[in-house]
């Protein structure tokens, strides 16, 4: 083998290795700013259906996730309240939450929850990252079988590309629909698969940890039972910019 090349295999799986180091080291220090998100019923038999991810950000006591994840409808009756599910496995906890604010054409969420602060994320600047960056995302894939145990999964910004919410049918289209497809915004297509149960997860830089987006649909290729047996790969995440108006609005600094 030619000396040149060979040197050129061993930094590569030496780079590669410090890579997964780094992720490794990130991994473990985001995790406890990870929880699910879902509904909790005292009186119901499971009381606690776990329906997306989220992670802690500002001082503790805010919680991201996407606006689909949130319950359409709480029933008083059955003392149901939006939860927020801490820690992780048989030692996870409830923590009440309350919707602070929410984007329907971004698919975000703010909630803030009672208790004592958790470990927060840090969210990065506004700009975009370049395609081509690695990224992670830890959530809870198909959690309502799996349970409260966070996954990791790694990938690229595969392409920065507009945004259009597809409709079964024509009766399905709405005036607020129509204008956001004539203005659509920008997100990120991750190289990278996500599950049922993985919206609202943060999208971090692998080396800092910071927040550069938020997981929010997988594209699917058949159907949605398929999803699971067989992944697209395809995935994207509402880039940070707009989480951070978001934030603007609901005059939450952090």
């Amino acid at each position: 083998m030619h000396y040149g090349i060979y040197l050129l295999i061993v930094f590569s799986c030496l780079f590669s290795s410090h890579s997964f180091a780094e992720l490794a080291d990130t991994v473990a220090k985001i995790k406890p700013s990870v929880v699910g998100i879902g509904v909790h019923t005292p009186t119901g038999r499971p009381q606690n259906n776990l329906q997306g991810s989220g992670f802690v950000i500002g001082n503790g006591q805010y919680v991201v996730t996407n606006h689909h994840v949130l319950p359409e409808l709480l029933d008083p009756a059955l003392r149901q309240t939006m939860a927020v599910f801490v820690g992780s496995g048989k030692n996870a906890k409830v923590r009440k939450a309350e919707i602070i604010a929410s984007s329907q054409e971004h698919d975000l969420a703010l909630l803030k929850i009672f208790g004592a602060p958790l470990p927060a994320m840090k969210l990065a600047a506004e700009e975009f990252i370049r395609e081509g960056s690695y990224i992670a995302f830890t959530g809870f894939p198909i959690g309502a079988v799996l349970g409260l145990y966070p996954v990791t999964h790694r990938g690229i910004i595969a392409s920065i590309t507009p945004t259009i919410v597809p409709a079964a049918n024509s009766e399905q289209i709405s005036i607020k629909m129509l204008k956001r497809m004539r203005n659509p915004y920008l997100v990120y297509q991750l190289d990278a698969t996500a599950y049922p149960g993985n919206s609202g997860s943060a999208m971090y830089d692998i080396n800092t940890g910071e927040v550069l987006g938020v997981i929010n649909k997988v594209f699917i290729q058949e159907s949605k039972e398929a999803v699971i047996s067989k992944p697209s790969g395809i995935t994207y995440a509402i880039p940070v910019k707009y989480l951070h108006q978001l934030l603007k609005k609901a005059k939450v600094t952090l």
